[in-house]
């Protein structure tokens, strides 16, 4: 269930801010930090992966030693719901040209704007395209993990996935019907639940994770990180995976 109404009264942030305001919604944009005090105890095993995971225990898909591809980021954004701990996810509008209609995290490139990509550039650039996407106030949002960059071949992308919790939730919703199709929140325990997994297979052969949560289908480089960070948290229940579900699975 989108939890688009949900709003929290508190005034206490973990985020320093700078005079600007972002254009679109009037938001101190805030000046990103890595935080870890104050974190729910059920964070802990998250935290305890983020600082361990190597790079290929996340993909095989590695950034280009050349230094190519477009540097961007995405908000894996932990929060608390009725239902106990969940993951903020939006589904990208089907007339994009790249990744239709998928399931995703908030984010995008970073600009220039932004910052150095080396280090607090994706950081500003989640937040950013976080609350261009879904309208989330990034005030009470508490940054306190970076996972290590990861590559989407097809796309070029170079994504650093940026880990918080949503310690002051705020309303969110579609904020640009030609750029996201809904926003929703998923309890990690529909994540974890051996029902709700599946494999897919890519007509280029490709095999990897997935998840049938919210009326969606959850793939590709979004299942394929939600399912590392639930395998090193300790989270993950096995699951049957020879059980295949097809791309077109509303058909």
């Amino acid at each position: 269930m989108t939890r688009a109404s949900r709003t929290d009264g508190g005034t206490h942030t973990h985020t320093d801010t700078d005079p600007g305001r972002h254009a679109a919604s009037g938001h101190r944009v805030p000046q990103p930090r890595l935080d870890r005090t104050g974190l729910p105890s059920w964070l802990d095993p998250v935290v305890r992966a983020v600082e361990t995971v190597q790079p290929l225990q996340l993909s095989r898909f590695l950034p280009p030693e050349n230094g190519s591809g477009r540097q961007s980021a995405v908000l894996i954004l932990f929060g608390e719901g009725d239902r106990g701990p969940e993951l903020l996810l939006m589904e990208r509008a089907g007339s994009l040209r790249s990744h239709a209609g998928q399931p995703s995290f908030p984010g995008g490139a970073l600009d220039p704007e932004d910052g150095d990509p080396q280090t607090d550039g994706p950081l500003r650039a989640a937040l950013r395209e976080a609350e261009e996407e879904t309208g989330l106030d990034p005030r009470g949002v508490q940054l306190f993990g970076v996972l290590p960059k990861l590559y989407i071949p097809v796309s070029g992308f170079v994504v650093t996935p940026v880990l918080g919790w949503w310690r002051e939730p705020s309303p969110v919703r579609v904020v640009d019907p030609n750029e996201t199709a809904r926003v929703f929140t998923v309890p990690v325990a529909d994540l974890t639940d051996p029902a709700h997994r599946a494999t897919t297979v890519h007509p280029s052969g490709h095999r990897g994770p997935a998840f049938l949560v919210e009326s969606a289908l959850v793939w590709g480089f979004t299942a394929g990180v939600i399912d590392r960070l639930l395998h090193y948290s300790g989270w993950e229940r096995p699951w049957d995976r020879g059980k295949q579900v097809p791309l077109d699975w509303r058909s």
